[in-house]
């Protein structure tokens, strides 16, 4: 039987060239808006955050940032508070 001396599939070539970084601007809170703390996480995309107004709130990540961008517990964040129109 011969040996197996591969190393197996496309996993190893994945990040060899993912050196770059790039930089994002610091985007500021606008009106309906508030920064938040991540006290933990949930699971499915979900979060439970302490805003800055005193008020624990639960929020989800939105579909563009869920695996892009990793959130963790102790992270500040921009949340945006959705008010529905009644009627």
């Amino acid at each position: 039987m011969p040996k197996n001396k591969g190393k197996g599939g496309k996993n190893r070539r994945r990040g060899k060239n993912d050196n770059e970084e790039n930089k994002r601007e610091l985007e500021f809170k606008e009106e309906g808006q508030e920064y938040a703390q991540v006290v933990r996480m949930l699971g499915n995309g979900r979060l439970e955050a302490y805003c800055f107004d005193g008020v624990t709130r639960l929020g989800h990540i939105r579909g563009k940032m869920r695996k892009k961008v990793w959130v963790g517990a102790g992270d500040i964040i921009l949340s945006q508070s959705l008010r529905r129109a009644s009627g």
